[in-house]
């Protein structure tokens, strides 16, 4: 890490490090004028290393995070409420919330900021697929990681979600051992 200390611009991904909160926050910063940045040819967002300090400095109240904010997309409450009770009481830093359905999910995407989503491929009205190539389309939550879950597992439903940027496919019932180590790939 000593030598990203000399670096003049940083990505929205060291900016979050440094200041302890998520990608998504720095964008949002960014978006809304609070945090200046540039973009390169490519399309991508860089701040100046002398911005974020100034920005630090000036907004005291900048959150600390150092949790892991996950949103649980399922329509089953059953399902939905073990996810919720087998994390809290987990020994990680973890902060949960629920969506119903998809459109609650799309809400829920912008006011809790989650680093996380486990997503439910199965749902009435907005299933799974479609909420998924919604996040992943958005260049403000594509950042955010999905793991699909669903009781309908097929070669095909994992092909189709994986091919809309999910990073895996889980069976239900899920395997609570996997799926905490694939969680705490972002506490490292």
């Amino acid at each position: 890490m000593a030598s990203n200390d000399s670096k003049p611009y940083l990505t929205p991904s060291e900016v979050a490090e440094l200041l302890m909160v998520s990608p998504i926050t720095v964008r949002a910063w960014a978006q809304k004028g609070l945090l200046p940045s540039e973009t390169t040819p490519g399309g991508h967002r860089r701040f100046l290393r002398e911005s974020v300090e100034q920005f630090s400095k000036q907004y005291k109240a900048v959150p600390q995070r150092n949790d892991l904010r996950v949103l649980v997309v399922d329509d089953d409450r059953q399902v939905a409420g073990f996810l919720v009770e087998w994390l809290t009481g987990l020994d990680e830093p973890f902060i949960v919330d629920t969506a119903a359905d998809g459109f609650e999910a799309g809400s829920k995407v912008h006011s809790f900021e989650p680093d996380i989503i486990l997503l439910d491929l199965m749902m009435p009205k907005l299933d799974g697929f479609e909420v998924c190539r919604r996040i992943k389309a958005d260049p403000e939550t594509s950042n955010i990681r999905v793991m699909a879950m669903t009781g309908h597992m097929s070669p095909e439903n994992e092909q189709r979600i994986l091919e809309v940027g999910a990073e895996v496919c889980i069976s239900k019932p899920l395997d609570t051992k996997f799926l905490l180590g694939l969680l705490k790939a972002d506490l490292s």
